[in-house]
């Protein structure tokens, strides 16, 4: 069986619905803002990049990331996959994805995020990514960097 291919697309008025009903198990909801609340903030902040992932033609998951190359920083805002999509390799590999784009901006040296620490925490996964723990917090959750 072939994976299906794994894109990064725009959301739309006609796609938003979708991915508004995309949602993490129970037990990570504490972990991850909504979708909803993510595309909000995103129209309220101009340094805000955010996208829809999909398997094939199947909306799976969601990312927002938070770009200003003045500074240069880039740091990993948001990124969920739906409950029914996840242990598939979509998120393993739609991060890969977002690691590539953000590679391609001027002095793009790493990529930060950050996690509510906790049992089931995304610390592992973003650990398979190659990111770091750096010994920093922010806003009462752990911040990770991936050298670029």
């Amino acid at each position: 069986m072939t994976q299906p291919n794994i894109t990064l697309r725009e959301i739309t008025e006609d796609t938003v619905n979708d991915i508004l009903a995309l949602e993490v198990a129970a037990h990570q909801k504490g972990f991850v803002a909504t979708n909803a609340k993510s595309i909000a903030q995103a129209h309220f902040c101009e340094n805000a990049w955010f996208r829809a992932i999909y398997a094939d033609d199947t909306p799976v998951g969601f990312v927002m990331l938070y770009i200003d190359t003045e500074k240069p920083e880039y740091f990993l805002w948001r990124f969920m996959i739906d409950e029914k999509y996840q242990k598939k390799d979509y998120g393993l590999r739609a991060m890969e994805l977002v690691i590539q784009f953000v590679r391609t901006f001027p002095n793009a040296t790493r990529l930060e995020l950050s996690y509510a620490p906790g049992e089931g925490d995304p610390s592992g996964f973003y650990a398979r990514l190659g990111f770091l723990e750096t010994g920093e917090w922010l806003n009462k959750q752990k911040v990770m960097r991936l050298t670029l």
